[in-house]
């Protein structure tokens, strides 16, 4: 285990890079992304305090994500090869996120992804630009404008 300080827009680990390791966050907040052929980002989650964040490849294959700070963050770095059972609760957590994410992409409308956002980031809604968000609902800055609109008015 290494702790370690970030800068905000530090990159931990980069697409294709070896050996990922895992975060967990004391303070602050990371994010993990994909860059497309285009250069356009495409947030795959969000870590704040008390998460971990870690790409999913094993621990000899190139890593399939970016991970950066989105603010000034400490961060305790762990190798993969550690016993999960310590962090297993942990892990839960993740996993249930991700898959009501990838269910909520495939069928929910973006008003229900925007409020189950909320429901599983409150501490993080004022912290990140409104486009990131947007990325990470899979929808235009445009649309999530209009979806706060609503929601406001009612």
């Amino acid at each position: 285990m290494k702790r370690i300080e970030l800068s905000k827009g530090q990159v931990i680990q980069r697409k294709g890079d070896l050996n990922s390791k895992v975060y967990h966050v004391e303070s602050g907040l990371l994010r993990s992304y994909s860059i497309d052929e285009k250069g356009k980002d495409h947030i795959f989650m969000f870590a704040p305090e008390g998460w971990i964040m870690a790409d999913n490849v094993s621990p000899d294959q190139p890593c399939d994500l970016f991970i950066d700070a989105l603010e000034d963050s400490i961060v305790i770095q762990k190798t993969k090869d550690l016993d999960l059972t310590h962090e297993i609760q942990k892990l839960i957590k993740r996993i249930q996120v991700l898959q009501k994410r990838v269910i909520m992409l495939l069928s929910a409308p973006a008003i229900e992804r925007y409020e189950h956002f909320i429901q599983t980031y409150p501490d993080i809604v004022q912290r990140v630009p409104q486009k990131m968000i947007a990325s990470y609902l899979g929808i235009t800055p445009q649309a999530l404008s209009t979806l706060r609109g609503e929601i406001a008015r009612k």
